[in-house]
């Protein structure tokens, strides 16, 4: 993706573009082809701000953007630059109606989002602390097909992915710092509640 001042905005412009085709249903392999070229870190952002919108509610779609975070995130940590997915993914389509009305409800959050990012602490996205943030988009990818019987986990690990895919985008390390250092409180947190 061109660096602009609106990374999530323009994934939601691609993505837009794509439901403007006279077409029922809009493919995986569509979407992950129109914004690959750009970036692997967009792609990643496609799935992820899906599982916060009322997309997430259909029975196995979360479990559908939780395989292809995973596999685009472990493929980041591969340091790949084009991005491969297997065919019972690509081949998954959503409805033309919902993606439109889920890019609509994203709309003022990617403004939110998109106003508030910007160039900071880039160490965070350089290796070994990139290597991390991957690891741990990799990791919340793996969960959300396990956890999607619960509600809201999908959502929030979705979240979590979202911003640091974007901050990815926008080379926010400050973001993505503050993200993962939240992500592992909570952990902690619910591990001391727990045992």
């Amino acid at each position: 993706m061109t660096e602009t001042s609106h990374p999530v905005e323009d994934v939601l412009d691609q993505t837009d573009k794509l439901l403007e085709q006279d077409k029922d249903y809009l493919g995986v392999d569509e979407l992950t082809d129109e914004l690959g070229l750009r970036s692997i870190a967009a792609v990643l952002v496609a799935p992820s701000l899906a599982l916060v919108s009322p997309l997430s509610g259909i029975p196995l779609f979360s479990s559908a953007c939780g395989a292809m975070i995973a596999l685009v995130s472990g493929q980041m940590l591969l340091g790949r630059k084009t991005l491969w997915l297997p065919g019972f993914l690509s081949r998954r389509q959503v409805s033309v109606r919902a993606a439109r009305k889920a890019t609509h409800g994203l709309r003022r959050f990617a403004h939110w989002m998109d106003r508030r990012f910007k160039k900071r602490l880039t160490w965070m996205l350089t290796p070994p602390a990139l290597r991390v943030i991957q690891a741990v988009c990799l990791l919340c990818g793996l969960l959300i097909p396990v956890l999607e019987l619960l509600p809201f986990t999908s959502s929030i690990l979705g979240a979590v992915v979202t911003l640091l895919a974007v901050s990815m985008l926008t080379g926010d390390g400050l973001i993505a710092l503050v993200t993962v250092v939240t992500l592992i409180g909570g952990l902690a947190g619910l591990a001391l509640k727990l045992f």
